[in-house]
Formats: C-alpha cells, sequence, structure tokens
C-alpha cells in the first residue's frame, strides 16, 4: 500500500516543476515496527541533471507525500519515509545491452568467416 499510495503521490500530486520524466516507485522496505520506509525510486530523464533535479525535488517533497501517505493509511502513526536512487535497474540494463553487443559481435564475426567444407569419402 505504501508504494501505491507513494507512486500516486508523485504522478498526481506534487506540481514541482523539477519533476521531469518517469519515477517509478520500484520498492519500499519497511521496518519491522513500521516506523521507517525505505522507498526505492527509478528516474527516466533527458540527462542526468534532471534526474538529480527530479531526485531532489521528490526528495525535498518528503514531508508532503507523508502526510498523503499518512492520510490513506488506517495506523496509528505514519512511517518516515526515506528515498533512495534504485539503481539496480540501470545495472540490468547495461549487462543486458553488453551481452547483447557480445552476441551481436559473435554473429557478425559467424557470418564472415568462411564455413569449411565436408570432406570427399
Amino acid at each position: 500500500m505504501v508504494k501505491e499510495v507513494v507512486s500516486d503521490a508523485i504522478a498526481n500530486h506534487l506540481s514541482d516543476p523539477r519533476i521531469a520524466g518517469l519515477v517509478t516507485v520500484t520498492r519500499v522496505e519497511m521496518t519491522p515496527d513500521l516506523r521507517n520506509g525505505e522507498v526505492y525510486l527509478s528516474v527516466w530523464a533527458a540527462s542526468d541533471a534532471a534526474k538529480n533535479k527530479t531526485f531532489a525535488a521528490i526528495d525535498h517533497a518528503a514531508k508532503r507525500i507523508q502526510s498523503l501517505l499518512g492520510a490513506a493509511l488506517e495506523s496509528k502513526f505514519c512511517p518516515v519515509l526515506h528515498f533512495h536512487r534504485d539503481e539496480h535497474f540501470y545495472k540490468t540494463l547495461e549487462t543486458m545491452r553488453l551481452i547483447e553487443e557480445v552476441a551481436n559481435e559473435r554473429r557478425i564475426r559467424e557470418e564472415q568467416s568462411p564455413t569449411p567444407e565436408p570432406p570427399d569419402l
């Protein structure tokens, strides 16, 4: 539920012009006592500067997001949210890109090398 509320808050309730691109809440890890939440964000933007501005704007709006979360939760207290960049997705994409690059190089080498003639029997 925390993930859904935070996603909705970022997409629909923040009007900061620094927020650009696509922001995805990739995961939320709650402490056992539910008083703190580690929120991991993936930001897709045109440049690293835009990503940094977007993340800074969301981090700046943490109290606003927490208040929206508190209104949605039916609990005695609202967890304190801590935002982090989720680099795992980018690392996965980079690994996939490298694998594809190696596969393409291998395919090109195989196409360029002549196939040996079978021996006459």
